[in-house]
C-alpha cells in the first residue's frame, strides 16, 4: 500500500503538471525530485540507455527509489513515426541537437524529416510507460498507454508541450497543441498509463 507519499521521478515542469492535473485527489502525496531534497547530479543523464520506453522508465524509477527510499514511480513517453521506423521513439527529447528551446527544435527536425510526405506516411502515436517500486528492492511494475494519430505539417495551438502542436489526435480531431488539458487527458497516452497505475494501486490497497 502506498501511503504516505509517492515520488514521481521526473524534473520536466509539463510532465509534473499533468500527473498532478491526471492523478486529482490521490490518497497519498504526490512529490518531485526537488521537492524531497533530491537535487539533480549529473549520473542522471546516464539513466535513459535501453531501447523501450518501459526499460528507461524502470532505470529511472530504480535509481530515485534507491536515493529516496520512497515508493517511487517513474515514465518515458515519446512520439513514433510509422514511416521514420519508429523515430524519435525513445530519443523523443533530444531528437535534434541540444538547443535553448529544445522543444522547438525537436518539432522542427520532425517537420524537417517528414517534409512534402502523403498523409500516410505521418501516421503517429505517443507512447508512454510507468514503472513503480514499493521499495527500492521490490520489482517494478509497469504500466502503458497509446494514443494514435497523425503529425500536422505546422503546428497548431500553445497548450501542452513537446510535440503536442504538432500531433492530431485521431480520437479529439484537433491537435494537443489546441485541446484544453481535460480533452488531452481523456486520451492521451500519458493520461491512459496514469490511469491505469491509479486503479492497480486502488484496486490491490482495496484487496488488503
Amino acid at each position: 500500500m502506498v501511503s504516505g507519499r509517492l515520488l514521481f521521478a521526473t524534473r520536466n515542469a509539463g510532465k509534473q503538471r499533468e500527473i498532478r492535473e491526471i492523478l486529482r485527489d490521490p490518497p497519498f502525496e504526490i512529490v518531485f525530485p526537488d521537492g524531497v531534497g533530491l537535487f539533480e547530479r549529473a549520473e542522471e543523464q546516464t539513466l535513459e540507455t535501453t531501447e523501450t520506453f518501459e526499460g528507461n522508465a524502470r532505470q529511472k524509477a530504480e535509481y530515485f527509489a534507491r536515493r529516496s527510499g520512497l515508493p517511487t514511480a517513474a515514465e518515458d513517453s515519446g512520439i513514433e513515426v510509422m514511416s521514420l521506423g519508429g523515430l524519435p521513439g525513445v530519443r523523443s527529447r533530444r531528437f535534434a541537437p541540444p538547443d535553448p528551446n529544445q522543444d522547438a527544435a525537436n518539432n522542427q527536425e520532425l517537420l524537417r524529416r517528414l517534409a512534402g510526405a502523403s498523409p500516410e506516411r505521418r501516421r503517429a502515436r505517443y507512447r508512454s510507460a510507468i514503472a513503480f517500486l514499493e521499495s527500492p528492492t521490490a520489482v517494478p511494475r509497469t504500466f502503458e498507454g497509446t494514443c494514435a494519430g497523425s503529425i500536422l505539417e505546422a503546428p497548431r495551438g500553445s497548450g501542452g508541450f513537446g510535440y503536442d502542436p504538432l500531433f492530431l489526435s485521431d480520437e479529439l480531431g484537433k491537435s494537443f497543441g489546441e485541446a484544453g488539458p481535460e480533452e488531452k487527458h481523456a486520451v492521451s497516452h500519458r493520461g491512459r498509463a496514469a490511469r491505469a497505475f491509479a486503479e492497480w494501486l486502488a484496486g490491490r490497497d482495496g484487496d488488503r
